[in-house]
């Protein structure tokens, strides 16, 4: 009896030990993070293709109500890109949203989103940045309107609106929601803001007048007026891969750039966990009209 005692706390120890030994990371896959930057649309943000930029070499204008950002060079150039950051310091800044200094990014860098990127995926991002050709290109800085353009503004934002995640679930029935929740960042640009830049929770992915490079961003519930209740899941799909609605017309726009530098690259299997879970969404009413007011222009009535 006391042999048999001695034998289970012995097994116990071991599951304790086990327990608590550190968790090794595997390995970044350069390989795999090709396909999670184009899960994450970083491409089309990130790459200035208007003015026949550098890839991944930033300045790309992103129109907003709040004014005009500036998208930041990426390449691994040490001295104006990332090249010169620690796994810590990648993962810092999608998670928390903060430069290695400690900087506060403004959240046209969705880190909203990708707080809830799983580490791995994290670096094998990295890995893959850092696998591209360095472009010495100095980051443009933002021409924001007051009070915007005082980055304490940030501060209140993030008290109300942002707190950091770690690791969201991305299998099983899980995986349509991490790829349109976390890498995807679609509520990010579907969704309505307020005026202090929170995202609407009450309209959730139900469109917005001013997405995007000041266009209109439409409705993606599966609302059957004005939404997309009468898409069925293979002509999500078949959106995804090609750009063309269930009508027959083209999509054009940034979408256009999200489905030819993000969605096409990604498997049936992906698209079609997307495609589900925008199905499985509460239906929101919500008739986005076309936006009439310039970019710059000081009032949105969407506020």
């Amino acid at each position: 009896m006391r042999y048999e005692r001695l034998l289970g706390w012995a097994a116990l120890l071991v599951l304790v030990l086990f327990a608590l030994a550190p968790v090794r990371a595997q390995p970044a896959d350069a390989v795999r993070g090709e396909y999670l930057v184009y899960a994450a649309g970083c491409i089309n943000c990130h790459t200035d293709k208007a003015d026949k930029g550098p890839f991944l070499a930033g300045g790309r204008a992103i129109a907003s109500p709040y004014g005009n950002f500036y998208s930041s060079n990426i390449t691994p150039d040490v001295e104006t890109g990332i090249g010169a950051w620690s796994d810590t310091d990648f993962t810092r800044a999608l998670r928390h949203g903060e430069s290695p200094s400690g900087r506060t990014y403004y959240p046209a860098f969705p880190y909203a989103s990708y707080s809830a990127m799983r580490r791995q995926d994290m670096l094998d991002i990295k890995a893959y940045l850092f696998a591209q050709t360095p472009v010495r290109r100095e980051n443009r800085s933002h021409e924001l309107r007051f009070p915007f353009s005082w980055r304490f503004s940030i501060y209140p934002w993030r008290w109300l609106f942002f707190s950091s995640t770690e690791d969201a679930p991305d299998v099983g029935t899980e995986r349509g929601s991490y790829l349109v929740e976390v890498l995807g960042h679609c509520a990010e640009c579907h969704t309505p803001r307020n005026i202090a830049g929170g995202l609407k929770r009450g309209k959730h992915l139900a469109g917005t007048r001013y997405g995007p490079d000041g266009h209109s961003v439409p409705n993606i519930t599966p609302d059957s007026e004005t939404g997309i209740g009468g898409w069925s899941e293979a002509d999500l799909v078949f959106f995804f891969k090609t750009g063309l609605k269930p009508d027959g017309d083209d999509v054009q726009g940034s979408m256009r750039e999200t489905i030819e530098d993000g969605l096409s690259h990604l498997t049936a299997q992906d698209l079609a966990a997307i495609a589900a879970y925008l199905k499985a969404q509460p239906a929101i009413r919500h008739a986005v009209r076309a936006t009439r007011l310039p970019p710059a222009a000081t009032s949105f009535d969407e506020w």
